[in-house]
């Protein structure tokens, strides 16, 4: 690990001097960047915290290199945050799955660290640094993207994954309850497929299962999932739309919530 941390910082485009901050993890690619423009599009002034820079969009947003597994680089990178002043929104999307097919026996420590380091572990790291200072202005939206396989995880693939994300949506509960009184709204997301690289990533590793077949291998993931009502996963931009929602005035009155957004996956609460 490293706690090397760098930033580069343009100028927000249309934002203004009372644009409202906001910062997102994992905002380089995919459901984070699909956050970052429908976050900017509303107006706010957006900070991203990633380990890379989003490929060939560098002006987008501010961003801050770091590496979320590691508290020394996640310390780092806040302060360059707080520099700038207090965030109103943190949305943290950063988290994923790589851990190899075959159920609880093929994962060992390393993977059982890993996931629960990323999926969980780097949202309580990333609060831990910026929320005092939202507690202080008393105010705030706090949006952690969770999962539906927190509610019907998949063995074979995502086993450790569905566990740390169960673990999120139950570590933010208890902080919406905290933070309530303190002016600071805390809300989870949880999707179900979205049409992103991760989601191609985990039917390769599936296909490799099925002997190359991606047919069978999709089959099997949607199998799984008991079938998706609506027909296809939700895109970037539909898991943004709430998002956003979430961190809006309109949703002024909705804490300690998860929204459920996967095509009607999820069949009951």
């Amino acid at each position: 690990m490293t706690a090397e941390t760098e930033v580069t910082q343009p100028s927000p485009s249309g934002t203004g001097d009372h644009a409202l901050r906001a910062v997102v993890t994992g905002g380089s690619r995919g459901t984070g960047a699909a956050v970052v423009r429908r976050l900017r599009n509303t107006g706010m002034d957006v900070t991203v915290i990633a380990r890379t820079p989003p490929p060939g969009d560098a002006d987008s947003a501010r961003f801050v290199a770091a590496d979320l597994t590691d508290p020394a680089s996640v310390h780092a990178a806040a302060r360059l945050v707080l520099a700038d002043g207090t965030p109103d929104v943190l949305v943290h999307v950063a988290g994923g799955s790589h851990s190899p097919t075959g159920g609880f026996a093929a994962l060992g420590e390393e993977e059982w660290e890993r996931e629960l380091d990323l999926n969980l572990l780097s949202a309580v790291r990333v609060d831990r640094e910026l929320v005092p200072s939202m507690i202080e202005a008393g105010r705030g939206a706090i949006i952690h993207v969770a999962s539906i396989q927190a509610r019907m995880p998949l063995w074979d693939g995502t086993l450790a994954y569905a566990a740390a994300k169960a673990a999120l949506r139950t570590y933010s509960k208890g902080l919406a309850g905290q933070l309530a009184p303190h002016g600071i709204r805390v809300n989870t997301v949880s999707p179900g497929g979205i049409q992103t690289e991760g989601a191609d990533r985990l039917l390769d590793r599936l296909t490799e299962r099925h002997d190359g077949d991606r047919d069978a291998a999709w089959d099997s993931l949607v199998a799984a999932l008991g079938g998706v009502p609506l027909g296809r996963f939700a895109t970037p931009e539909e898991i943004a739309g709430v998002i956003a929602f979430l961190a809006s005035e309109h949703a002024a009155g909705i804490l300690g919530s998860d929204i459920v957004v996967d095509g009607g996956t999820v069949r009951t609460t």
